[in-house]
């Protein structure tokens, strides 16, 4: 039996507003949004939440849209060319409790139809928390290289982000862990085929394939001096 919370429902949804994207639609299927989308991903976040704390306690399942673990379908305009309404994609980020924005530590759920994937780690992050992952590369390259190359993560999950061009600035061009140090990003993303989003042992199987990449959260919140 399917699982409640990633539903043929809420796939079929996102790709019907994928091919209206605008308030009328949008308005007219508000309802149906709440039903298949929104609820039962807030139903999963709270769900979640047990296992969530068994991975880690320092991270937080907030079932709300407003401010919690659920991404809002709503997309800022403001500044982008594409002035498309919504996002056509849901996402879920369980943040590390010190995080105040969604570039803060964290473990992410992305669904939309044809893209689906698990990811943790840090995206876009500011300047200073960059340098001091970076430094903690360089300084512990053996170690950061053990948990790359360690099958639990090198099996499941693929670097993902952008990268500098060049080394960055005060560090060696010829460090081990060059590559690494010149990205931008250090997020882990294990994709997955929109039929494993069904599977009924949903919330067990997300605890385990974020629970292989522990060492690798591990890391990235000591470099950046939070708990893990």
């Amino acid at each position: 039996m399917p699982n409640p919370y990633l539903t043929p429902e809420l796939f079929s949804f996102l790709t019907e507003l994928k091919s209206n994207n605008d308030r009328d639609w949008f308005n007219d299927n508000k309802s149906r949004y709440e039903q298949v989308v929104k609820e039962p991903l807030l139903d999963l976040i709270a769900d979640f939440s047990p296992f969530l704390a068994e991975i880690s306690p320092h991270f937080r399942a907030i079932p709300s849209g407003n401010g919690g673990s659920l991404f809002r379908i709503y997309r800022d305009v403001r500044f982008s060319k594409n002035k498309d309404p919504y996002k056509t994609h849901a996402a879920i980020h369980f943040r590390h409790s010190l995080g105040k924005d969604a570039h803060a530590p964290g473990y992410y759920l992305h669904v939309e139809p044809g893209n689906v994937f698990i990811g943790m780690g840090i995206w876009n992050p500011g300047s200073d928390a960059l340098r001091q992952v970076r430094l903690a590369i360089d300084s512990n390259p053996d170690e950061w290289e053990a948990i790359l190359q360690s099958p639990e993560f090198s099996q499941t999950y693929e670097l993902k982000g952008e990268s500098l061009k060049r080394p960055p600035k005060g560090f060696d061009p010829e460090h081990p862990c060059i590559e690494d140090l010149k990205r931008k990003d250090f997020f882990g993303l294990a994709q997955l085929d929109e039929e494993e989003a069904y599977r009924p042992d949903l919330l067990p199987f997300l605890s385990m394939t974020w629970r292989s990449g522990s060492p690798f959260m591990r890391f990235i919140s000591k470099a950046l001096e939070v708990s893990f």
